[in-house]
């Protein structure tokens, strides 16, 4: 384990959780091109282990990073914002699909669920949902089988 990666905020940190097939085969399919990058680098290759590395296997400079995520903020034709900014995203994600706030807590590494109102944002498309909901248990005629 590398030092400058060994340590996590809180015990938390250090947590699985699952990935959409998708994005295994995406991962997949990075491990195969970062496979050719070493062998194509042959001895300059540093084996450091990185999931994303430099064409050389190095790590990648943050600055490297960020600049990386504000293109494809642009490219995506979104606004700007900082990468810590896509966990608001995710975890509004998870309000929207109706995951229990346990699992969000776990998959988001919160220790107690006052998290979820700083993270997790009303959308009108939960609006919407929460209105139509009220109102079938309303306004909804009983079934025949409820006669």
């Amino acid at each position: 384990m590398r030092a400058d990666t060994a340590d996590t905020k809180s015990r938390a940190g250090r947590r699985s959780i699952g990935l959409p097939d998708e994005l295994v085969a995406l991962l997949r399919k990075h491990r195969d091109e970062q496979d050719q990058e070493r062998a194509t680098a042959a001895q300059l290759w540093e084996q450091g282990d990185w999931l994303f590395a430099t064409p050389t296997g190095g790590p990648v400079n943050p600055r490297t990073d960020y600049d990386e995520w504000k293109r494809l903020l642009k490219l995506a034709g979104l606004r700007d914002g900082r990468l810590h900014d896509a966990r608001h995203t995710a975890a509004t994600v998870l309000l929207i699909l109706g995951v229990a706030e346990r699992a969000v807590m776990g998959i988001m590494g919160w220790s107690n669920s006052a998290m979820a109102a700083r993270y997790q944002h009303l959308t009108a498309q939960v609006r919407r949902d929460i209105a139509q909901r009220v109102g079938g248990l309303l306004w909804d005629s009983p079934t025949d089988d409820a006669k």
